[in-house]
């Protein structure tokens, strides 16, 4: 889906600011700010532990000049939505971190306002990616129970507009731009007609949905190095443009071989974090300043990646990762598809992940269409390198192949041009897991120092140097990215002795893993878990959230940070 436009031929306007807010539809006797979680707002328990549907009203001002298609375009709901403008529905969507527009055209006229209401609707069963469970308590109130180990947020997370765009209209194009310089295209439109198309920089036309351009010397999208092209679509009707649009690129390639992940046939070694959209107040709702001070501190730490952990992330952080040269793991919302972890860690039933009351063929069909959604939304960007299509699902589970082998397939299918990969739970080890050899990298989370071997550094490593070598023995010469290694740590908590949860330990722990990296040629990056302290659904598990950031959830940092720092600022590719 291509994101709203503001050009020659479209029109948008942002629906930011307050709405009425109602917890039953009727009575709207609060307001609520757009984007933003609902849950740390208010100061009232019953809206933060409310289960089930939250209402938000508006009367919306459709300006004169809107003429063509008139819709309305979400950034996210998490996670159901169900939109009606003047009492009429006209869309729902499934899903809490990728876009959806509905069309409004018949229902509104233009230079008048029209009322919305869009219902929220927080509630996961297992056909939802993330899965979870709703269940009633004694007192009859209803209790959402979810297997992800992070606070299930909810809201109007990005932000929402209304779109004005001609009947006749660019749909999507897909751009694939390698090192050669040649920018291949190809432009899907509502009703057909001709095509033109220019590489603006490049000053190179041509025409026809379908084609290549090519451009003289160009500057490669890299690492660090955020070089840009536009590429401009027009449709048009013998002298006039009916409709233009504008969609950035990058010539660059990513490629595996053996052991080494290649940008632009140079290796890679990625060094940053797992993520979340998390802060205070906020919740996961974007907000450019909070997003602009985490890449800041990425940038003044050494990190040249990130994972987007455990969801797709707001459209405004891919295009400053885009336009600074950061790398990105693009990953799935699908996190929680284990519950054996869950039962352990996170205090919910323990079942058999794979079956009819669980991970069945409904979530299985969910889970295709987030992977085709997030792939149609990200395909064009040079700074997605490779897809992540799970975290921690159990593999142990023979049943897990049938789930994800067309998974597997679908991904490459939408995209032939990236590797794919799932992120391995630490429970399904080399020797148990059955579908690393669907994917081209190997990407793992462990916790050796922590979970496991706690507070016993030497044992750690021997174990977790052992654990490399048989992945390596099991699938041969596959690249490894450490995806996730870390420690709770309480930040201003000091020992003499590397005790469990102090900043001590925490660098202690950090330079026992980053001496088994070093030693271990295929291990080809290091994502520390986490980028920053982040809340986390309420149990005996967590004290006011994980603790294992390098910054806390106010960006402080942490004794770790300035280690990872003198690591990554001095570590060369």
């Amino acid at each position: 889906m291509l994101r709203p436009q503001l050009n020659e031929t479209r029109e948008l306007q942002p629906l930011d600011g307050f709405w009425q807010f109602s917890l039953d539809g009727e009575t709207y006797d609060r307001e609520m700010a757009v984007p933003g979680s609902v849950n740390d707002v208010f100061a009232d328990c019953e809206v933060r532990d409310h289960v089930g549907v939250y209402y938000y009203k508006r009367d919306v001002f459709v300006p004169q000049s809107y003429t063509g298609l008139v819709s309305l375009r979400f950034g996210s709901v998490t996670h159901h939505a169900v939109v009606k403008v003047n009492g009429t529905e006209v869309g729902r969507h499934k899903g809490g971190y990728l876009p959806f527009e509905c069309d409004i055209t018949d229902l509104v006229t233009p230079g008048t306002s029209c009322e919305v209401i869009v219902e929220v609707d927080n509630r996961l069963d297992m056909t939802c990616i993330p899965p979870g469970k709703v269940v009633t308590a004694p007192d009859g109130t209803l209790r959402q129970e979810y297997m992800h180990d992070f606070y299930n947020y909810s809201g109007i997370h990005r932000t929402m507009y209304l779109v004005n765009k001609p009947r006749r209209h660019v749909c999507d194009v897909r751009i694939v731009a390698g090192m050669d310089g040649v920018c291949h295209y190809e432009v899907r439109q509502s009703e057909p007609g001709e095509v033109r198309v220019t590489v603006v920089e490049g000053e190179v036309s041509g025409t026809g949905e379908k084609g290549a351009l090519s451009v003289d010397k160009p500057r490669l999208w890299a690492p660090g190095d955020g070089n840009l092209y536009t590429l401009l679509i027009e449709l048009v009707d013998g002298d006039s443009v009916v409709d233009c649009y504008r969609e950035q690129f990058g010539f660059r390639t990513v490629e595996i071989s053996g052991h080494h992940f290649l940008i632009n046939g140079k290796p890679f070694y990625f060094t940053g974090f797992g993520m979340h959209e998390d802060h205070e107040t906020l919740g996961k709702a974007h907000n450019d300043v909070s997003m602009q001070r985490d890449m800041e501190l990425l940038d003044w730490i050494g990190a040249n990646s990130l994972r987007t952990s455990h969801y797709p992330y707001a459209e405004e952080w891919m295009d400053y990762c885009d336009r600074h040269g950061i790398v990105v793991i693009d990953e799935t919302p699908a996190v929680g598809l284990n519950t054996s972890v869950a039962g352990g860690i996170l205090g919910s039933a323990v079942q058999k992940t794979y079956g009819p009351d669980s991970v069945n063929e409904h979530t299985q069909t969910h889970h295709a269409d987030t992977i085709r959604d997030l792939i149609a939304r990200d395909k064009n960007r040079p700074s997605v390198v490779l897809w992540s299509i799970a975290n921690e699902p159990d593999t142990t589970d023979p049943d897990s192949r049938a789930y994800f082998e067309p998974l597997a397939k679908l991904a490459r299918d939408c995209d032939p041009t990236r590797p794919i990969g799932y992120v391995n739970v630490m429970t399904s080890p080399y020797d148990k897991c059955h579908i690393t050899d669907l994917f081209d990298v190997m990407m793992i989370n462990r916790y050796y120092g922590w979970y496991v071997d706690a507070g016993d550094l030497p044992t750690a490593k021997i174990h977790f140097r052992e654990e490399l070598d048989g992945w390596i023995n099991r699938f041969g010469d596959k690249p490894i990215i450490i995806t996730e290694y870390g420690a709770d740590t309480v930040a201003g908590l000091h020992s003499l002795y590397n005790s469990l949860f102090t900043e001590d330990y925490q660098v202690a722990y950090l330079e026992a893993n980053s001496e088994v990296f070093d030693e271990c040629d295929n291990v080809i990056g290091e994502h520390m878990w986490n980028f920053a302290d982040f809340q986390t659904k309420p149990g005996f598990a967590r004290v006011d959230g994980n603790k294992k950031g390098a910054f806390t959830r106010d960006r402080r940092p942490k004794a770790a940070a300035r280690y990872l720092r003198d690591r990554w600022t001095h570590r060369e590719n």
